[in-house]
């Protein structure tokens, strides 16, 4: 993951990034990952993330691909080798 350093922050917003990062419990990374991708209207939260790729998967069209393979059959077959 890609890392972001920030210099002459004024105090006032370091204060105010603090405070939140306590009340959300949060570290101030966290805090400041999360201020950011809110104000560029991104989604931060990763159970929310996770279920538009879930549904995605599930309202996939799977007959294009084919059958997908059995894991059991493939887990024994990789074990086999």
């Amino acid at each position: 993951m890609p890392t972001l350093q920030v210099r002459d922050v004024p105090e006032h917003i370091y204060r105010a990034l603090a405070e939140q990062a306590e009340r959300e419990r949060r570290s101030l990374a966290q805090q400041t990952v999360a201020v950011l991708a809110r104000g560029l209207n991104l989604e931060t939260d990763a159970k929310a993330r996770r279920k538009k790729v879930l549904d995605a998967v599930q309202s996939a069209d799977h007959a294009a691909y084919g059958a997908l393979p059995d894991p059991v059959k493939m887990i024994r077959e990789d074990r086999k080798r």
